[in-house]
C-alpha cells in the first residue's frame, strides 16, 4: 500500500473510531445527569411523598366510608388502623419538609440524596455550626404541630377511624420530640451535633412504645 492509501485509510478509521462523533451512550449519559442534580433529586422526593401521602390518605377514605356506610366491625377496625397510618405519615412527612425549610433558611450546607426514602438531605456536619442544628432542628417540631394543627381542623374526631387519624398525628409528633428534644437540648449546652445523634438508636425501642401507648390512649380519649 502506497503512501497515499495509507493516509486514506487513516482518515477512514478516524473518522470511525469511537468518540469520534455521538453515540447512543453519550446522550443516556447526558440524560442521567440532567436527572442527577439536586433540583432534580429533590423532585423526584417531592413526588414520592406526595404519592405515599396520597396512598396512605386514600386508603383511610376508603376504610372510613366502608365503615359509616355498613357498620361492620372488620371495617371499623380497618378504619382505625388505616386512619393511624395516614396521621403517622402525614405529620412525619410535614416535620421532615420543615427540616429541610428550616436548613435552607439559615443556608446551611447539606447533600439531597439520590435514593429515595423519608429525609430529604445529608447534612454536612463539617460545615455547618450548632446554630444552623439548632433551627434546623427545632424547625422539624414546629412542622409536627402545624401536621396536627390542619389534620384538627380539617377532620372531626366523629368516629373511631377519625380519631385514630389525630392520634397518629399526634403520636408522630411525641416520637420525635423524645429523640429530638434531648438532642437540641444537649447541643444548646455545648454538645457536639454529629455525636449527640449517634446515642439516637439507644432509646428508640422505649420511645416507639411511648409513642405507641400515646396514640392508643388519645384515640380512646378522641372517639366518641
Amino acid at each position: 500500500m502506497d503512501s497515499t492509501n495509507e493516509d486514506k485509510a487513516s482518515v477512514l478509521a478516524g473518522a470511525e473510531a469511537p468518540g469520534s462523533k455521538d453515540q447512543p451512550g453519550d446522550a443516556e449519559a447526558d440524560l442521567a445527569r440532567a436527572l442527577d442534580t439536586p433540583t432534580a433529586r429533590l423532585a423526584k422526593l417531592a413526588g414520592a411523598h406526595a404519592l405515599t401521602w396520597l396512598v396512605a390518605l386514600s386508603l383511610f377514605a376508603a376504610a372510613d366510608s366502608w365503615s359509616a356506610v355498613t357498620g361492620l366491625g372488620i371495617a371499623a377496625l380497618l378504619a382505625i388502623v388505616t386512619g393511624a397510618l395516614a396521621g403517622v405519615v402525614t405529620a412525619n412527612l410535614v416535620h421532615e419538609w420543615f427540616h429541610y425549610f428550616g436548613a435552607r433558611y439559615v443556608g446551611a450546607s447539606f447533600e439531597v440524596p439520590s435514593r429515595l426514602g423519608l429525609f430529604l438531605y445529608d447534612w454536612d456536619f463539617s460545615s455547618n455550626n450548632r446554630r444552623q442544628f439548632l433551627i434546623m432542628s427545632v424547625a422539624g417540631s414546629v412542622g409536627g404541630v402545624v401536621a396536627v394543627s390542619l389534620l384538627w381542623q380539617a377532620v372531626p374526631t366523629d368516629s373511631w377511624g377519625r380519631a385514630a387519624l389525630q392520634s397518629g398525628a399526634i403520636a408522630s409528633v411525641i416520637f420525635a420530640a423524645l429523640i429530638e428534644w434531648p438532642v437540641i437540648r444537649r447541643v444548646r449546652r455545648g454538645s457536639d451535633p454529629f455525636t449527640e445523634l449517634a446515642t439516637i438508636p439507644q432509646g428508640l425501642k422505649r420511645n416507639f412504645t411511648i409513642a405507641l401507648l400515646s396514640a392508643i390512649l388519645m384515640t380512646i380519649v378522641l372517639a366518641p
